[in-house]
C-alpha cells in the first residue's frame, strides 16, 4: 500500500510540475510567433516525417506566416525559441557566455570537444591557439594546394564538355574539397578525385550520411541511451574508429618527423616562419603549440584536425557548388564575370597560378560569392544554449533554453533586400554594403564564434570558380529547375546539381 500511495505522489508531483512549467513557457510562448501547438507533439505535427527537404520548406514557411521570432515546440514541454530579427540576433550572439545547442552533440563523438563544440576556457584558449593559422600569409601557401587540386577538378571535367553530358556537379566538387582540406590541414594526399572508392572517403560521405538521419530520428534525441541500440549507432561507432585510427596514424607520423628534424619545430606563425616559403599545415601549427609548457596531447589535437576537416568540407563544398548554380541559371552574370577574369588575368588567364593576393582584384567575383552566400548559406541555421537569462519581446527567455539562429531566412528579408529570391551580385556593391546592419549577412555567423575559416573558405571558392569559368560554360541541366533542399549542419542539395559545361574557346 505504501509503495501504491508513493508512486502515485510522484506522479501528481511530476504533473504538477509540468504544468507549471507549462504555464510559464506559454507566458514566453505569447510573446513570439508559432502556430497553435498539439498539447502532446507540440509543432511535430506541422512536420513531415519522411520529407526532410520538406521540413526545411515548412521552417522557412512558418517564419513567412508567423514573422521573424518564433516559439517551437516539441514533445511535452520541450522547445526551442527561433530568432531571426536583427535585435534578437544581437542578444543571442553577443551575449557573455553562451553554448552550442544540443544538436551538436550528434557530431561529438567524432569531433570530441574541438573548436566547434567546446565552451567556457578550454573555448577561449583553442580559439586563441588557433586564430594565427589563418594569417594571410599562411594561406598563401595554401592557395597552392588549391591551384593544384583544381587543375585535377578541370581535368577530369573534361569529358562531361566533350559529351555534352549532364551530370551532378556536386560529387566531383565534395571530393575536389576533400583532397584540399585533407592536403592544407594534414598535409597528406589521399587522391579523393582520383579514387572515390577510398575507403576514408567512403567513412567521411557515411558520416555525413549518419548525422542526417539521426538528427531526423526520433530516438537522435536520446544520445545517450536509445540511440546507442540503434543498428546506425554501431555503424557510426565503427567509422568513428576508422576515422580517428587515420587522423592518428598522420598525427603519429608527422610527430615523429618533427622530431627526427629540430629545424622543423618552429611556430609556424612566428615572423621567420610567416616570411619562409615553406607551406605549414594546421597540423604543424597544433603539434609545435605548447600550452602552459606542454605540447598539447594527441586527443586535442585530434580533435581540432577532425573539426577542421569537418568545417571546412561540406561547408566549401555546398558554398562552391551553389555559386555554380547560380552561375548555371544566370548566363549573362557568368559572362560578365569571365570578362574580369581575362581582364585581370590577361593571355595566361588559363594557366597563371592564382595567390591570396591576386584574389583581391577581383571585385565582380567578390559580389558574386557573397550574393551566392546570401541565398544559399552552407550553415543555414546556428544554435546556441543560453547560460545566462536574455530579455526578449518583452519577455525573459530562461538560461537552458535552446535558441536557434535561421541565416538562410535572415538572408532574404525583404526589407533588407528586395526581391530576395533574385540573385543580384550588385547587393554587394561598397555602396550597397553600407547600408546593411551587421546583423543582416551572416554566412559565417558573427560574434566571439563566428567562424575561424572564413578567409580560408572564400579563397578556396574563388580559386575554384576563376579556374573552372576560364576553362567552361557553365549550362542548367533539365531538372535543375526543381533543386530540394535539405539540411542537417550543413545546407545541400536534396538531389545533387544537374549542369552540362561547354569547353570555352
Amino acid at each position: 500500500m505504501f509503495v501504491v500511495i508513493f508512486l502515485v505522489t510522484v506522479v501528481l508531483w511530476a504533473t504538477l510540475q509540468h504544468f507549471r512549467q507549462r504555464q510559464r513557457l506559454q507566458q514566453i510562448a505569447a510573446r513570439f510567433g508559432g502556430p497553435k501547438p498539439h498539447w502532446l507533439l507540440g509543432h511535430l505535427p506541422e512536420f513531415p516525417a519522411d520529407d526532410i527537404p520538406g521540413i526545411f520548406e515548412r521552417m522557412v514557411q512558418l517564419h513567412e506566416e508567423y514573422g521573424q521570432d518564433l516559439f517551437n515546440w516539441g514533445l511535452l514541454n520541450d522547445h526551442m525559441v527561433i530568432v531571426s530579427s536583427p535585435e534578437n540576433v544581437e542578444k543571442v550572439v553577443m551575449a557573455k557566455q553562451t553554448q552550442k545547442s544540443m544538436i551538436y552533440e550528434f557530431i561529438e563523438p567524432w569531433l570530441g570537444r574541438g573548436l566547434l563544440i567546446s565552451a567556457g576556457e578550454k573555448w577561449f584558449h583553442r580559439r586563441k591557439i588557433i586564430t594565427p593559422t589563418f594569417h594571410f600569409k599562411i594561406l598563401e601557401g595554401f592557395a597552392s594546394v588549391f591551384n593544384r587540386e583544381v587543375s585535377v577538378l578541370v581535368d577530369r571535367l573534361s569529358p562531361y564538355a566533350d559529351s555534352g553530358q549532364e551530370f551532378d556537379i556536386y560529387e566531383p566538387i565534395s571530393l575536389y574539397a576533400l583532397d584540399s582540406i585533407c592536403e592544407t590541414s594534414m598535409g597528406v594526399s589521399i587522391n579523393a578525385q582520383h579514387n572515390p572508392s577510398n575507403q576514408y572517403v567512403r567513412d567521411v560521405k557515411r558520416m555525413s550520411e549518419l548525422i542526417l538521419l539521426r538528427i531526423f530520428h526520433l530516438l537522435g534525441s536520446f544520445p545517450r541511451t536509445f540511440w546507442t541500440l540503434m543498428p546506425n549507432a554501431w555503424e557510426q561507432r565503427k567509422l568513428i574508429q576508422r576515422l580517428h585510427d587515420f587522423t592518428d596514424s598522420v598525427i603519429h607520423s608527422r610527430r615523429q618527423q618533427l622530431l627526427a628534424a629540430p629545424e622543423q619545430r618552429k611556430d609556424p606563425t612566428d615572423e621567420d616562419s610567416l616570411n619562409s616559403k615553406k607551406r605549414h599545415t594546421f597540423l604543424d601549427l597544433l603539434l609545435n603549440v605548447t600550452v602552459d609548457g606542454r605540447p598539447l596531447s594527441d586527443a586535442d589535437i585530434r580533435e581540432e584536425v577532425d573539426t577542421f576537416m569537418f568545417e571546412g568540407h561540406d561547408t566549401t563544398t555546398s558554398g562552391i557548388a551553389f555559386t555554380f548554380y547560380q552561375l548555371a541559371k544566370h548566363p549573362d552574370i557568368q559572362e560578365k564575370l569571365y570578362q574580369e577574369i581575362v581582364d585581370v588575368l590577361g593571355a595566361d588567364f588559363r594557366t597563371v597560378p592564382l595567390s591570396y593576393g591576386t584574389l583581391q582584384s577581383f571585385p565582380y567575383l567578390d559580389m558574386v560569392v557573397k550574393e551566392s552566400l546570401r541565398l544559399l548559406p552552407p550553415v543555414s541555421n546556428i544554435g546556441r544554449r543560453l547560460v545566462e537569462d536574455i530579455e526578449m519581446n518583452g519577455v525573459t527567455v530562461p538560461a537552458g533554453t535552446d535558441i536557434s539562429i535561421p541565416i538562410f531566412v535572415i538572408h532574404r528579408n525583404p526589407a533588407v533586400y528586395p526581391e530576395p529570391e533574385r540573385f543580384v551580385p550588385e547587393r554587394f556593391s561598397e555602396e550597397n554594403t553600407q547600408r546593411r546592419g551587421p546583423y543582416d549577412y551572416m554566412p559565417f555567423s558573427i560574434g566571439s564564434r563566428n567562424c575561424i575559416g572564413q578567409r580560408y573558405a572564400l579563397m578556396e571558392i574563388k580559386i575554384t570558380v576563376v579556374r573552372m569559368l576560364a576553362h567552361y560554360r557553365i549550362l542548367p541541366g533539365s531538372a535543375m529547375c526543381q533543386m530540394r533542399l535539405k539540411t542537417d549542419l550543413v545546407l545541400r542539395p536534396d538531389k545533387g546539381i544537374p549542369i552540362k559545361l561547354v569547353l570555352r574557346q
